[in-house]
């Protein structure tokens, strides 16, 4: 998470703005106070914490058949600060509980992200019979130090625990890794890299990253370092992954993904990949130029799961907001959510590897009366909301589009709320426009958030498959197979369930359209 930049309160919290009732049962009436997790804005299928502040992903294990997500939590203000560990399970990457707060600050300082493993071999000693331990590896960020001017304000630590991450004990001699010199220096995504027998660790070094390994996860020998004059540079580098991800022939290859903040494609946080190879030692990128995994202003700080069941593919999840303003939107008592968990795949475009994205399918099980329709002829305005039985606001739609033709899906209210997302065949671009979408003056108009958000149309079929998935404030965008994707929120004055395709003389072969039910009592 970017650490210098932010302001750890903020002198006042932004009113929340009151909402008309949602159409089903699932919300709260007019009259009556909402209860938790359906307040307004409040996402219906995606992760958000019961209250207070939450931003990036740390530490995804799955283990014992639960699926583990912590995250930076400030338990105690809706704004960064005072940064601990939550701690949220789910059996299926679709429903999740929160549990009790994971980590705590300490003597060394506020606990940053990170990530976890199961060390099934117990090669840290740190085991015990039948009990091998999840192994958690956080930066922690020392205020004293950072106060003192010092550059030796981050150094790695760890943590573990031998009851399925319910309790964690901090390792005695703290920290494992020591700061090499970069007042940034964080964010340590640990793997088991079987060639070598070992640990690897990324971890971020303000511009670049670095590489280290361990037999044991408790002494740490630097590798490598890449990236200090590639890729994009426009802010501080952060939560680096390596991964293995397959492609279109199940071929695996090596992918590193780096998020950074500013200087995304559209203003802001965002997260870049590399597809290249890995010897145990350095990465060496095969894939040229600079690569974004979504080009949305929201989504950031993107990690992945590890120890997955067999067969499973990279599943990522990422903070869907932006540090331009996520500590302003107006949501209360909670801000921010996750994005929804994605699946990883290498397609092959413009001559080129490129990392794809799709929702992950276990999704499915909250679509409610999904209807398919055959040959939709589109010449002005198509009333695609006409179709959904109970209009909530939240949907799910895929679209066959024949030609890359300009085409776009207005989401609307009765206030005149909308937010558009479509494409422009002039600029050969997907884009994001919420400009009119309700609320959009929470945040100065430098910060970007009423701006239209343009992304490559990487493909270069003439078919285009496009999914969109909205929740009560957020909209995510998978075109092409998922090579460009778009993730954007935005806060209506009442929940958008007006649904409208606009096109010229264009027939849609096959539109899927369902309902998505929420996953909160």
């Amino acid at each position: 998470m970017p650490k210098k930049y932010l302001v750890l309160a903020l002198a006042a919290l932004a009113s929340c703005q009151s909402s008309p009732s949602q159409s089903d049962k699932d919300t709260q009436t007019a009259s009556a106070a909402p209860r938790p997790y359906h307040e307004a804005y409040r996402p219906q299928f995606h992760f958000s914490p019961k209250e207070n502040w939450m931003n990036d992903p740390n530490g995804l294990v799955y283990e014992n058949g639960t699926y583990h997500l912590f995250f930076q939590q400030n338990p105690t203000a809706p704004v960064a600060g005072n940064i601990h560990w939550g701690h949220a399970t789910s059996p299926d990457l679709v429903h999740w509980q929160q549990q009790p707060t994971a980590l705590a600050p300490d003597s060394l300082g506020l606990i940053f992200s990170g990530s976890a493993v199961l060390d099934a071999q117990n090669t840290s000693g740190l085991g015990k019979p039948g009990q091998p331990p999840l192994v958690a590896l956080y930066t922690s960020h020392s205020e004293k130090r950072e106060k003192a001017g010092r550059p030796d304000v981050e150094n790695q630590s760890l943590a573990y625990s031998l009851d399925h991450g319910q309790t964690w004990q901090k390792y005695a001699q703290n920290p494992v890794v020591k700061n090499q010199g970069s007042r940034d220096f964080r964010d340590p995504k640990v793997s088991w890299y079987a060639p070598g027998n070992k640990w690897l660790m990324a971890l971020s070094a303000h511009d670049h990253v670095e590489f280290y390994s361990s037999k044991n996860l408790l002494a740490w020998t630097k590798e490598s370092d890449f990236g200090r004059a590639l890729g994009a540079h426009g802010g501080v580098w952060e939560c680096p992954d390596l991964l293995q991800v397959a492609d279109e022939q199940g071929q695996p290859h090596y992918v590193l993904i780096v998020n950074m903040n500013p200087g995304g494609p559209n203003s802001g946080s965002a997260t870049q990949y590399f597809v290249g190879e890995f010897d145990g030692h350095a990465f060496r990128p095969t894939l040229p130029g600079t690569h974004w995994l979504d080009y949305g202003p929201d989504n950031y700080a993107g990690v992945t799961w590890v120890n997955l069941p067999t067969g499973s593919s990279p599943t990522l999840i990422g903070w869907m907001s932006n540090w331009n303003y996520g500590q302003q939107v107006p949501t209360s008592p909670w801000r921010s959510a996750m994005t929804v968990p994605r699946t990883l795949h290498l397609r092959s475009a413009q001559g080129q590897l490129l990392l794809a994205s799709q929702p992950i399918a276990g999704l499915s099980k909250l679509t409610d009366n999904p209807i398919t329709l055959n040959n939709v002829a589109v010449d002005g305005r198509y009333d695609l909301g006409k179709h959904l039985t109970n209009p909530t606001g939240r949907f799910q739609l895929k679209l066959t589009v024949p030609e890359a033709k300009t085409w776009a899906l207005v989401l609307q209210n009765k206030a005149g709320d909308e937010v558009t997302i479509g494409y422009n065949q002039e600029r050969k671009a997907y884009y994001f426009d919420r400009s009119k979408s309700g609320n959009v003056g929470f945040a100065p108009a430098e910060k970007g958030f009423a701006q239209v958000a343009y992304a490559p149309r990487l493909s270069t079929g003439s078919t285009q498959e496009v999914t969109l998935l909205v929740d009560a404030a957020s909209a995510e965008l998978f075109a092409d197979g998922g090579l460009t994707c778009m993730t954007g929120i935005f806060f209506p004055s009442q929940p958008l369930t007006q649904l409208t395709l606009q096109a010229s003389r264009l027939t849609l072969p096959r539109v899927e359209l369902a309902g998505v039910r929420t996953i909160w009592k």
